[in-house]
């Protein structure tokens, strides 16, 4: 199945339907155009065949991705390994679960030490955890538990790991479909957890004794932090409504409460969401003043511009895609077309590469959101 880069941008959304806090709206400008143009380069493929891809992860010139089905694929050289990962409870193969986040430490050229986030069967329900793996040659091990007893169920895992500006580990939690947990401050599901490296509770988060810094989240599975330490998520939300937040500790995002630009008192609005349409929106990377997030449903690589408000497709025709990173010089993706709710070709999955300063040429046309 011929697949290509998409020439023509598209869509960005209006704030008129898309509403902000009002703490926010003085600062965030509202889009109202749509955004069209050309990278003007197709992606590199670098890895084919990969199984239910879910994180992506690069050591210099050596690639990781994370696989559902248990295992992590590393690209170095242009060779690929496929290396299993021996865990010490049984990776659930339910719906949406098994070895999703998947992060390096800063010393990993060290160290060989990464952090993940799995789901587990035991006595009949599932259970999400956040673990150090050790790598020794061509194998993973699990080595120590930093949190345990994370919701699960048989959707809305969560799983995003990331280290933020402030060198805490973060984590995204679903509500494993049971949404009056998010708005429960005692509970870990949907949540943003923020923790100290070793699975300690920092000092000063806003919750006494407690991994919570934000809540009322569906399920959230993008992070990403801007040049002033701001952190942002992307969120998927109840069959449309799927949002992109600007999270502050101790906050309140609303789920079941309110969805959209529906309000209610300490709750927060999302910085932008996406109507009645649906993105499935899945791991978000920043760079240079725009959020760049993965759509599954959308099937693209979205961009945000945080201070203009514009938001534009710039990747499409790959399927479904799961997650999304950037350096100085290119923008890594994967597809996501294996999980049973894609259309995969006869090498699908992929993890591509595009080159982030391909020249943008851009034209401009009216668009109305609701």
């Amino acid at each position: 199945m011929k697949r290509w880069l998409l020439f023509f941008l598209m869509a960005t959304l209006t704030l008129t339907g898309c509403n902000m806090n009002k703490e926010d709206s003085k600062t965030q400008p509202k889009p109202d155009k749509e955004v069209t143009g050309t990278l003007g380069e197709d992606p590199d493929v670098l890895v084919t065949n990969l199984h239910s891809p879910w994180s992506i992860q690069k050591d210099r010139d050596t690639m990781y991705v994370s696989e559902r089905t248990g295992t992590i694929v590393e690209w170095d050289k242009g060779k690929m390994t496929r290396q299993k990962v021996h865990l010490k409870k049984t990776l659930s193969a339910k719906a949406e679960a098994g070895l999703l986040g998947f992060l390096l430490t800063p010393d990993f050229s060290k160290s060989g030490q990464v952090f993940a986030y799995y789901t587990y069967e035991e006595g009949g329900d599932s259970i999400n955890r956040i673990i150090i793996l050790q790598k020794v040659g061509d194998k993973w091990k699990e080595m120590e538990t930093l949190i345990d007893g994370i919701p699960s169920g048989e959707y809305h895992h969560g799983g995003r790991i990331k280290i933020g500006a402030d060198k805490k580990l973060y984590a995204t939690t679903g509500d494993a479909r049971k949404p009056e947990i998010a708005q429960d401050i005692n509970s870990l599901g949907g949540k943003v957890l923020r923790m100290n490296l070793d699975g300690t509770i920092p000092k000063d988060n806003p919750f006494g004794n407690s991994y919570v810094y934000s809540y009322g989240h569906r399920n959230p599975q993008g992070l990403a932090w801007d040049e002033s330490g701001q952190l942002y998520e992307s969120e998927h939300g109840d069959s449309a409504h799927d949002e992109l937040n600007k999270i502050d500790p101790g906050k309140n995002y609303g789920w079941p409460e309110i969805e959209g630009d529906e309000q209610k008192p300490d709750m927060v609005n999302p910085l932008i969401h996406s109507g009645e349409k649906t993105w499935a929106p899945s791991g978000m990377a920043y760079f240079d003043g725009k959020l760049y997030f993965a759509a599954l449903r959308g099937e693209s690589v979205k961009s945000y511009d945080v201070q203009s408000g514009k938001l534009t497709n710039i990747i499409t025709g790959f399927g479904r895609i799961r997650d999304v990173s950037v350096d100085g010089e290119f923008l890594y993706f994967i597809s996501n077309n294996t999980d049973g709710r894609g259309n995969p070709d006869e090498k699908d999955d992929k993890l591509y590469r595009v080159r982030k300063t391909a020249k943008l040429t851009s034209k401009r046309a009216e668009f109305t959101s609701k």
